[in-house]
Parts: structure tokens; C-alpha cells; sequence
């Protein structure tokens, strides 16, 4: 894939937005942690084509993330959004992505919980996001159990 324009999901501190810049993306990060935000626009300071923003992703409208983006990335992040927030999820991703972009989901799966979060199952997924993508593929993960990623592409 040709770099374009990226966002990172749950970012954290940054290290996939980093690594995408460095790779030629733009590449936008969004968090809700001020501490992980804080920490990734200090690593970031030497990095050109990479911005963090401080917020919910579920309200990516009200946080002036402009799109369209070509790549956006979800490592651990749509398991931890709470259930009755999760459309709001999906219509700001696909408000946010072009034709054609892909959208990469990391979720744990049936075996997992963690205080705040729900399981994601594929069911779920495709049930939430068959509207604006297609998933393309689903690759199931080892660690945690129940793991998988999940490839979409935007209709």
C-alpha cells in the first residue's frame, strides 16, 4: 500500500503513528489519555508528517479530524468503547475514510475481559460496520485467546 493519509484509533503513546510518518504517511493519532497524548507529541518532536489529538473517538466530528484518511488503524481500541457507543464508532470512522480506504481492527475476542471492556466477536463486527465496509478477511490471533484481526475496506 502506497502511503496517503493514516489515523491511529487509541494511539497511545504513538508508536504506530511514529512509525507511519517515518514510513512517508501523514498520520493523525487520536486518545483519550492526556498522558499518552502528552507522551506521544514528545517523541513526536522530531518527527515530521505525524499529529496527536486528545479526545474520543467516538466524536472525531467535534475533534476537527478531517478526512479522508486511507488507512485507519485500531490496535485494542474498539473493544474498550462502550457497547451503546459503538455505531457512534463506526459512522465516525466511515465519515472519516475515502472510497476504497482499509480499516485494520485488533480485538481480543470470546476469552478475554478486562474491567471496561466488552468482547468483540466477528458477528458483532460485521453486524456494526457491513454498511460502510466490507471485511475483506479475519485473521484470528493466539495471544490473548480469542484475539483476531479484522481487514475492511470501505464501500
Amino acid at each position: 500500500m502506497e502511503p496517503g493519509r493514516a489515523l491511529d484509533l487509541g494511539c497511545g503513546t504513538g508508536t504506530t503513528v511514529l512509525w507511519l510518518a517515518q514510513q512517508g504517511w501523514t498520520a493523525v493519532g487520536v486518545d483519550f489519555s492526556s498522558l499518552a497524548i502528552e507522551s506521544a507529541r514528545r517523541k513526536a518532536d522530531w518527527t515530521s508528517g505525524a499529529m496527536f489529538v486528545e479526545g474520543d473517538v467516538t466524536r472525531l466530528d467535534e475533534l476537527e479530524v478531517d478526512g479522508p484518511f486511507d488507512l485507519v488503524l485500531d490496535v485494542g481500541c474498539f473493544h474498550g468503547v462502550p457497547v451503546r457507543r459503538r455505531d457512534a464508532y463506526v459512522r465516525q470512522a466511515a465519515g472519516v475514510t475515502r472510497p476504497g480506504a482499509r480499516m485494520m481492527i485488533f480485538a481480543f475476542g470470546a476469552r478475554w475481559r478486562w474491567l471496561g471492556s466488552t468482547r468483540t466477536r466477528e458477528p458483532e463486527i460485521r453486524r456494526r460496520f457491513g454498511q460502510a465496509f466490507e471485511i475483506e478477511r479475519v485473521t484470528l490471533g493466539r495471544e490473548p485467546s480469542g484475539a483476531a484481526w479484522f481487514f475492511l475496506r470501505r464501500h
